[in-house]
């Protein structure tokens, strides 16, 4: 294989994002001297990157390559596999591949970036086949948590891919006609090379189970309410749970209420794409504070805790809708990784206020869009794939995911994480080599590296505080402290550092005293150390010299 890892006569595998972690999903399939791209997507930050919310995949590899990318060819609407195409699309500059509910979605991203007419956008109908370079391409709906979730099925002069993008198995999935098992045995009967498959549910011995089955669940928990305002929290992608509250809303002869922007944006988006036309008509925030509490459900966003979605401004009164002792929220969703901090902080903020709270755990009022174990053994056996590869996950997923795949027969079971090059075909599957691979972060309107030294500081600034000294030409020092544990012995820390740095200063030998870099840093070390004598501390220390 040649240096610059462009495909040969062969068929390639990489993942810059996603393998290894759940979220950000970027994935790479090269033939024939071309890459096609599915997914382009993001994830959320949490603590881990000061002032940051959005982390992208870096895409170096593939930006050193562009004349080789065919184009990008997106399974499904969620953030994470669509999240960062306007942010990189325009320079990518390839054409784009969905189906209508997800093209909406994007049309919409694109508007509000102002690219609109610089990306190339192609909605691709039903099931029919599409070429992208070398690659035909096939659209296979599964059931998933969102309108139109699908897997590719990717023919190549070298083999055939399925890849699942996010599913699971639903017999009564409420929205959207799933591929059959019929259907789905087909594709197995013509051949599957490699199946690169959704790790996330591995370690649930049961199947996720049914879309249908949250509407008894939700019907009961909202009939058990009788006179009391009821609020639900789900995820707004979720098409088909809208489509469940609206009908027990009506059952229950309860009004609708939207509250969340991304819930209006859905709605808008489902009713155009004709999914969602019986939900009833939402009644506005005034209206659902005047009716009796008994004959409104509210329908919120929020329930994995942001701090500025509807659920959160509710449970701090700072919102036009309210909740009194008594009142109720279902989450009808599961705490993704990383959230338990955040929906516990709004969770206790309700409890505080006497509101009742349901979760899936205590009702059966969510279910998963992720394939349990005898969901991903069902898929193994209609298609028996010759080659599994494990993506969509923590290491720990794919790891298990290729362990039930040896279980279940596959020959080869190809572990791989973020940067492995693999070669699928021809000969036996393997890894190749691997490139350099790494996060990126939406810092204000900026996107730099996640492990630069603007995030760096930043985070040793939040762990240990800041200390600024202002030295003048005979050596005086103003000195202000940042984020220090000090309090009452603030000014006596001030004067110690100041009697330390001059202490140090006058110890300057030569030419050093007259040595800008070499004044400057005698006052940073004295100063670093003065503050750490006193609180422990170890703060970054910014000494400017002022005056001639």
């Amino acid at each position: 294989m040649k240096k610059d890892y462009t495909p040969e006569n062969e068929l390639l595998f990489l993942a810059l994002g996603g393998s290894g972690e759940i979220g950000m999903n970027v994935n790479l399939y090269g033939c024939d001297g071309q890459w096609l791209m599915v997914d382009l997507g993001m994830t959320f930050s949490g603590n881990e990157y000061p002032g940051v919310d959005l982390v992208f995949a870096d895409l170096e590899f593939i930006e050193e390559r562009l004349d080789d990318l065919a184009g990008i060819v997106l399974t499904h609407a969620h953030e994470d596999h669509i999240g960062a195409i306007p942010y990189f699309a325009a320079d990518l500059g390839v054409p784009l591949y969905a189906t209508p509910f997800t093209a909406e979605l994007i049309r919409r991203k694109l508007e509000e970036a102002g690219i609109t007419n610089e990306v190339e956008l192609h909605v691709i109908e039903g099931t029919d086949s599409f070429s992208v370079g070398p690659f035909d391409v096939n659209y296979v709906p599964l059931a998933h948590s969102i309108a139109e979730g699908n897997a590719l099925v990717i023919d190549t002069p070298y083999g055939r891919i399925f890849h699942t993008g996010d599913w699971k198995l639903d017999e009564d999935p409420i929205v959207g006609e799933p591929t059959t098992e019929e259907e789905l045995t087909v594709i197995g009967d013509e051949g599957v090379l490699a199946m690169v498959c959704d790790s996330t549910n591995v370690f649930n011995p049961e199947p996720s189970g049914s879309e249908g089955a949250v509407y008894k669940g939700l019907m009961d928990e909202v009939a058990r309410h009788k006179g009391k305002r009821v609020l639900v929290t789900t995820f707004a992608s979720n098409v088909a749970r809208l489509h469940t509250l609206g009908e027990v809303a009506k059952a229950n002869g309860r009004q609708i209420c939207v509250a969340g922007r991304s819930l209006d944006r859905i709605l808008e988006v489902s009713q155009a794409n004709g999914y969602l036309l019986d939900f009833p008509d939402p009644v506005d925030f005034d209206t659902a504070m005047g009716l009796p509490r008994g004959e409104i459900m509210i329908v919120a966003t929020g329930g994995q805790g942001e701090p500025r979605a509807a659920l959160s401004r509710i449970a701090e009164s700072n919102h036009p809708l309210e909740l009194i002792a008594g009142d109720v929220v279902l989450f009808s969703s599961k705490q993704i990784p990383g959230n338990e901090i955040s929906i516990g902080k709004i969770q206790n903020k309700l409890a505080d206020s006497g509101i009742v709270m349901v979760t899936e755990r205590q009702s059966a009022i969510h279910v998963s869009g992720h394939p349990g174990r005898p969901e991903l053994e069902a898929m193994y056996g209609w298609l028996r794939p010759e080659v599994l590869v494990p993506v969509h996950g923590e290491i720990r997923h794919m790891q298990e995911q290729a362990r039930v795949g040896r279980a279940a027969g596959i020959p080869h079971n190809l572990f791989q994480k973020n940067g492995d090059i693999v070669r699928l075909a021809p000969g036996k599957p393997s890894r190749l080599a691997q490139t350099r691979t790494g996060r990126l972060v939406l810092d204000g309107d900026l996107i730099v590296p996640a492990d630069g030294e603007s995030i760096a500081m930043r985070r040793r600034m939040a762990y240990n505080g800041v200390v600024v000294v202002a030295l003048d030409p005979k050596g005086r020092a103003s000195i202000e402290a940042l984020g220090l544990p000090l309090d009452e012995d603030h000014e006596d820390f001030i004067a110690e550092a100041k009697s330390d740095i001059a202490d140090a200063l006058k110890k300057l030998k030569g030419s050093a005293r007259s040595d800008a870099g070499a004044i400057a840093e005698a006052a940073r070390l004295a100063t670093r150390r003065a503050a750490q004598r006193w609180s422990g501390k170890r703060p970054q220390v910014k000494v400017m010299l002022t005056g001639g």
